[in-house]
């Protein structure tokens, strides 16, 4: 009787993990078996010989049955041996199978990248962040929904994108997070509005009774200096991207309430003004947000990476 039919017999209870010897034994076993001697077989598998030898004693133990008779010519299966490395064959060959069809799982989701963001991170942020997602990933296909932040909850939810950026005030339920930048909302006119030559600071209830043009409900602009103001007068006119309300309050129509990422070109050339409001703080986070539990993976991790870079 060998020492493993004298150390231990069958192992009958427990899990399965702890019954069935790793794929690292088997494939060991399964070398041993092709190539006769116990120090090829760890040669072949870069592991030197008394961690091979180790290894298979310790499946012996754990099966209860001796596998391999080391003689000076050599490794030789036992009748044992021979039977459970017929097993093992098709636990590697398996393995393999599962491991082709792992890696395929993930050239499918690595092909693509589905994006969904509130309007101004796609319209002022997003498009710099993908240029440089195209650079490390030339072969991922991205797709961009705009839509206000309770779009983007919604498909996130839905499973219909992948990775989302939001501008509200906290983070829809369903959903985990993380501040990718800080934002401001600022208040503009055309130059020829009354507010932008007035010498005093707006007081926040008078901006909040006036009729603005305004994002629609549901959009994290409109959240923030909704809850900024604890109410607002019904909107001069609502409209549903930042780049509409922009070109309303350029054209006249009214002031407006924006992000500062929006209004730097029209600032600087004049053909909008700032006004200061007193007694309102209207900064933001702008976040990224992913369902609850499932943290981003493949090219929408890499996005996020460079959210932050």
């Amino acid at each position: 009787m060998s020492n493993a039919d004298e150390q231990a017999g069958p192992i009958v209870s427990g899990s399965l993990a702890h019954r069935v010897p790793d794929l690292g034994a088997l494939e060991l076993l399964l070398a041993v078996a092709r190539l006769g001697s116990l120090g090829g077989a760890a040669r072949e598998l870069g592991i030197t010989q008394p961690a091979a030898s180790s290894r298979i004693r310790s499946m012996e133990r754990q099966l209860g049955v001796a596998l391999v008779d080391r003689s000076p010519r050599g490794s030789r299966l036992t009748d044992a041996g021979a039977l459970v490395t017929d097993w093992a064959r098709r636990i590697v060959e398996a393995a393999e199978a599962f491991d082709v069809g792992a890696q395929a799982l993930r050239v499918r989701r690595d092909s693509r990248l589905r994006v969904a963001a509130s309007m101004t991170i796609a319209e002022y942020l997003l498009p710099g962040w993908l240029l440089a997602l195209r650079a490390q990933r030339p072969d991922t296909a991205v797709s961009l929904h705009a839509g206000n932040s309770t779009v983007v909850a919604e498909r996130l939810l839905s499973d219909e994108a992948d990775l989302g950026f939001v501008e509200g005030l906290s983070v829809p339920a369903g959903l985990d997070s993380a501040v990718i930048a800080h934002d401001r909302l600022i208040v503009v006119t055309a130059p020829g509005h009354a507010w932008a030559r007035r010498r005093r600071s707006l007081a926040a209830e008078e901006l909040a009774s006036t009729p603005l043009i305004l994002r629609e409900k549901g959009s994290g602009t409109r959240q923030v200096l909704d809850a900024a103001l604890g109410g607002l007068a019904r909107p001069l006119i609502e409209l549903s991207s930042t780049t509409a309300v922009k070109a309303a309050a350029v054209s006249g129509a009214g002031p407006a309430v924006l992000s500062e990422l929006a209004v730097g070109e029209e600032l600087a050339m004049r053909r909008l003004v700032p006004v200061p409001v007193d007694g309102v703080a209207l900064a933001r986070d702008l976040r990224a947000v992913w369902p609850t539990g499932h943290r981003p993976t493949g090219p929408a991790r890499d996005l996020l990476s460079l959210t932050r870079g």
